[in-house]
């Protein structure tokens, strides 16, 4: 195994953060820290890694409240979503204050992702793949030697991301699946923002959304 990944379910919104550690190096990422910071790094140390850095998949407030608290007392550097998001996290105050969700203050990442990029975990290399649509800049991380990606709220078992919110685009939404996701291949497995992981290719089949029944 080239890496280990643990899912730490945080914030009121059971968000699925991740850590993500190279098995080669005991280094590690923080896939989308909503909250909850002790349970975050009581996992990165049952891990026995060193987190390197914090990725993020979109700016939403239960996958990144928690960033720029972890950038600081980790010293490390945080890197995505795509720049389209970045009104979210200006106005991260606001969107917390609004729903009841603990203080964030705005941030600005290290580095904006973009499509075709790639993120280095250890010696690991993920490659980003930018699926508008749930938010304009929300950004997907692929694992092609274990077959693995974390989509955050792009794509979830039996549904998908909410469209509804400022710059959301249902039609957009089903296009980053249809075409950028599920061309991977049936046999990915995907970590999604909440709830349990699936494959692309079981998604295919039954997802009442985005099936292939449902587009021919």
């Amino acid at each position: 195994m080239s890496i280990q990944c643990t899912v730490v379910p945080v914030t009121p919104y059971q968000q699925n953060c991740s850590v993500i550690r190279c098995q080669a190096t005991g280094k590690a990422a923080i896939v989308d820290p909503g909250g909850d910071i002790e349970r975050i790094l009581a996992a990165v140390e049952k891990m026995d890694a060193t987190v390197e850095k914090i990725i993020l998949t979109h700016a939403h407030m239960d996958h990144c409240a928690a960033a720029d608290v972890l950038r600081k007392q980790l010293e490390v550097p945080i890197e995505g979503p795509q720049k389209e998001d970045s009104f979210w996290l200006d106005k991260l105050p606001e969107w917390c204050k609004m729903s009841g969700f603990p203080h964030a203050d705005a941030f600005e990442p290290d580095r904006w992702l973009n499509d075709g990029d790639t993120v280095t975990v250890g010696e690991q290399v993920f490659e980003v793949l930018h699926c508008p649509g749930h938010t304009p800049g929300h950004v997907v991380f692929y694992y092609r030697p274990q077959k693995l990606a974390w989509v955050g709220d792009v794509l979830f078992q039996g549904s998908i991301g909410r469209s509804d919110f400022p710059r959301g685009d249902h039609d957009q939404l089903v296009a980053s699946i249809r075409g950028k996701l599920f061309p991977l291949g049936d046999d990915i497995t995907f970590v999604p923002g909440h709830g349990p992981t699936s494959t692309f290719g079981e998604e295919r089949r039954s997802n009442p959304f985005v099936a292939d029944a449902k587009y021919g």
